[in-house]
């Protein structure tokens, strides 16, 4: 099992930045895929970025461009870069890992979750 604890959401205004990080703790960071997801009110659960293990790098159409995924395995961190921030960003969102190298958009894939942080964008 995988603990994660994300930090760094808050209130930003429209085409700011804001740097999330998720720390984990538990099983091997570096044999670890790490995503973001994001939920909002009424939506599901969706896909952002992911990093696998194999060095795999992934984003949601909806991102490309504005926000970049990165980790640094000797600090058990994976970090999102959000820039160009939109009012449809805004949501909570989750860092998750999992044992998987395939299938890492979807979030059955993931085994661990962290418990979320808020990201407001203000038009």
């Amino acid at each position: 099992q995988v603990q994660l604890v994300e930090s760094g959401g808050g209130l930003v205004q429209a085409g700011g930045s804001l740097r999330l990080s998720c720390v984990a703790s538990g099983r091997t960071f570096s044999r670890n895929t790490m995503g973001w997801f994001r939920q909002s009110p009424g939506k599901e659960r969706e896909f952002v970025a992911a990093t696998s293990w194999s060095g795999g790098i992934y984003y949601a159409d909806f991102v490309k461009g504005r926000f970049a995924i990165s980790r640094d395995n000797g600090k058990n961190t994976v970090y999102l870069q959000m820039n160009s921030l939109k009012s449809e960003d805004t949501a909570v969102y989750y860092c998750a890992a999992s044992r998987r190298s395939a299938d890492v958009l979807a979030a059955r894939a993931y085994d661990d979750w962290g418990q979320g942080t808020q990201v407001t964008v203000s038009s």
